[in-house]
């Protein structure tokens, strides 16, 4: 089994800031990409940030100058560097992970349960 857990969530004021964690483990064979989504109540999914395995990142315009994505490969631990932060950045952040389990050919997406970010005004 593998499992993504996050924490580093929480209530914070505009402009200022949060740092979120996400740990895999597990069964992990490798590890192609990790990253972060969000979602705020009544909209998609969105894609906040993406490390890749080859070290490139790519951000969403929205936090691009604010946000940054980092990634600890010997931990299998990605973080999420939240700066000036907005209320428009309230949402619930989901880590995700792109990976082969032990027990598997193919790579799959793998996802954490969420944690709350709140900024407010």
């Amino acid at each position: 089994q593998v499992q993504l857990v996050e924490s580093g969530g929480g209530l914070v004021q505009a402009r200022g800031s949060l740092r979120l964690s996400c740990a895999a483990s597990g069964r992990i064979g490798s590890i192609n990409a990790m990253g972060w989504y969000r979602q705020a109540p009544g909209k998609q999914r969105e894609l906040v940030a993406a490390h890749t395995d080859d070290g490139s990142t790519n951000y969403a315009d929205s936090v691009k100058g604010r946000f940054t994505i980092s990634r600890d490969n010997a931990k299998n631990t990605v973080y999420l560097q939240m700066n000036s932060l907005k209320p428009e950045d309230t949402a619930v952040y989901y880590c995700n992970a792109r990976l082969r389990s032990l027990d598997a050919n193919l790579y799959s997406d793998y996802w954490g349960q969420g944690t709350q970010v709140t900024v407010s005004s």
